[in-house]
């Protein structure tokens, strides 16, 4: 079994540690969040302040991390944070996720059930690919983004860095949508969506 620490002890953390349990092959050893001023040891495994995340990993080099973080901008904070090789961090796919032999996923991804990612996707590093999204062939996914469950990206779409694509929300072929953008749960995406900006309905309209 090779040990695995788990940064982030929220929801999203329930939801990554589960699929570490099916994925197999991993033991949690410590789960790490800020909400903890001291460290302590419960049932083998050590909880405390993400500060103490290098003193662990230098125990053991095959050790790996995963940040189960779903905020996009907190995510990167973090990884800034604790600045380690991002050979460091695993890469998670949940066993009912169909993956193409031709996609290319980044470290410190997580792919979560039922998802699909299809022929020559190209998936960054630290991005959440939700319960139920659907990634089609040729897509771009910038790092730190999150493609929320039930999303459906057409194939073609680029999606920049830590933009988070809401529940339900369609982008039709060949669309790109900018860094650190939000697209509304439900959206349909028919134009391009510039950086830093929030879209949302049936088509899409700019909120700011």
């Amino acid at each position: 079994m090779n040990p695995i620490v788990v940064v982030g002890e929220g929801g999203h953390s329930k939801v990554i540690q589960d699929i570490i349990f099916a994925v197999g092959g991993y033991q949690i050893i410590a789960i790490l969040d800020d909400k903890y001023k001291d460290v302590y040891n419960r049932d083998g495994v050590l909880y405390g302040p993400i500060s103490v995340v290098l003193s662990i990993i230098n125990r053991d080099r095959n050790t790996k991390l995963i940040i189960a973080i779903g905020n996009n901008q907190v995510r990167a904070e973090i990884v800034k944070r604790i600045g380690v090789d991002n050979k460091k961090f695993a890469t998670l796919i949940h066993p009912s996720a169909i993956i193409s032999p031709s996609a290319r996923i980044g470290e410190g991804t997580v792919i979560m059930p039922n998802c699909v990612v299809n022929a020559n996707a190209e998936i960054g590093k630290h991005v959440i690919i939700n319960t139920g999204a659907i990634v089609e062939h040729d897509n771009r996914i910038g790092d730190y983004a999150h493609i929320s469950p039930n999303a459906t990206l057409t194939g073609n779409v680029a999606v920049g860095e830590g933009t988070h694509i809401g529940a339900s929300a369609t982008i039709i072929p060949g669309i790109k949508v900018g860094k650190w953008s939000v697209i509304g749960a439900g959206s349909t995406v028919i134009r391009d969506i510039p950086d830093f900006k929030k879209a949302v309905g049936c088509p899409t309209r700019l909120l700011d």
